[in-house]
């Protein structure tokens, strides 16, 4: 199975015999329920309960299962159609295959097209242009048609959660592997990645900018996600070609004072304009090398002004979430040091055992305090939580873990 070789530790071999009455019996017998009949999972006594890692992996593989099952009997007109709607939005898509199905599953390039700002059918016309411009050795070469004309098309708050949707449509119906998801877009696309990258970093494996302009973003968030970034010498419109060379010196000093994150690939296409004759397609092998790092020893999350409750390992309450905070923590071991957190009082770590030892405490830093010490526990409430937040296979978490910061 796809998701047991991709996640070992997570999903695991089957446990073939359950003794009666323990949690993963409890999660059993509630799967066995018609879904609208079941009790949410949170409200349940077994839900809570301490699990062994062996129990994590088995609960992990069967609500990953159960979920899988879920967007199969849900989300199959979607597929069919190629069009999501969500929140009074609807963004069509279509997509190329490209070579042999890899045994961990296929890449995924999300590619997104310009114009913008434009009648309807110019839009479509870019749409339908980007679905010729790129071919990868391999994967799923997928082009989303921007649910609204304006000039911002794909930076839009309603943009985040189609993606998300659609990434987790393509991990279930075409055996996407979610490690090898990349972002790419051409101009106004381009634009999009600029903004889409830092804010929805955790769900690609690398991005690549081309000829775009990132408005008002940072590249801070972009720790963890190796970004490509190329734009014609001669692109002056906007000062496109100016700030990709100041984003290149930012991302070059970022990586000096950082040198595990920041990976970049910067190139300036002399003599050409907005249009680059295809040569800035070398970004798409670039990506192709690289997987995603899921669980990164450190986090840099910076909030947009679209914001997200969850970047990796790291989550936010509702009412902490603000536009534009920092926030920087790490890990080492059994401990995590939070170095940075505006004006949060209370953040999740989220936790499993790719990252820490669970018969042993673990530890909290915040500035000169420690704001945790203890074990923690894994259940079959925090791996339901996580996947079902996230719809991610490789994003989800045994326990989590609250802290008070202040």
């Amino acid at each position: 199975m796809l998701i047991v070789k991709m996640y070992p530790v997570l999903f695991g071999l089957l446990v073939l015999c359950t003794a009666h009455g323990s949690p993963i019996h409890s999660l059993e017998e509630w799967l066995s329920v018609d879904r609208a009949s079941r009790k949410p999972i949170q409200d349940s006594e077994f839900s809570k309960l301490s699990l062994s890692k062996k129990d994590a992996v088995r609960a992990g593989e069967l609500l990953w299962r159960d979920h899988m099952a879920m967007v199969r009997e849900t989300r199959s007109g979607e597929m069919k159609g190629k069009s999501i709607s969500l929140g009074g939005k609807t963004m069509k898509f279509d997509f190329i295959v490209f070579g042999e199905k890899p045994k961990d599953g296929r890449s995924l390039f999300i590619s997104m097209h310009g114009g913008g700002g434009a009648p309807p059918k110019v839009n479509e016309g870019q749409w339908r242009n980007q679905m010729r411009l790129y071919k990868p050795k391999e994967g799923i070469y997928l082009c989303p048609r921007a649910p609204t004309d304006t000039w911002n098309l794909w930076h839009q708050s309603h943009i985040d959660p189609l993606f998300d949707r659609l990434i987790e449509n393509l991990i279930v119906f075409e055996g996407v592997n979610p490690d090898r998801v990349y972002l790419m877009g051409y101009s106004a696309g381009g634009d999009g990645v600029y903004q889409l990258a830092p804010r929805m970093c955790d769900r690609f494996a690398a991005a690549a900018m081309m000829a775009g302009h990132p408005n008002e973003s940072t590249p801070l968030g972009l720790r963890n996600l190796p970004f490509a970034l190329q734009v014609g010498a001669n692109d002056g419109s906007y000062g496109r070609n100016k700030v990709a060379a100041a984003w290149g010196t930012k991302l070059a000093d970022l990586r000096g004072d950082d040198p595990k994150g920041y990976d970049h690939f910067v190139k300036i296409h002399e003599g050409k304009g907005h249009w680059m004759n295809l040569e800035d397609s070398v970004a798409v092998p670039w990506m192709a090398k690289r997987t995603r790092n899921r669980l990164p020893e450190k986090i840099v999350w910076k909030q947009d002004d679209v914001t997200h409750r969850q970047s990796y390992w790291v989550a936010l309450p509702p009412e902490e979430v603000k536009a534009r905070q920092l926030i920087v923590v790490s890990r080492d071991g059994q401990q995590f040091k939070v170095d940075k957190a505006d004006g949060v009082g209370t953040l999740s770590i989220l936790i499993n055992d790719d990252m820490v030892d669970f018969a042993e405490p673990v530890t909290v830093i915040f500035g000169d305090n420690k704001v945790y010490e203890g074990k923690v526990s894994r259940s079959i409430s925090a791996i339901s939580k996580t996947m079902i937040d996230r719809g991610d296979p490789g994003l989800i978490y045994s326990a989590i873990l609250n802290v008070r910061l202040k």
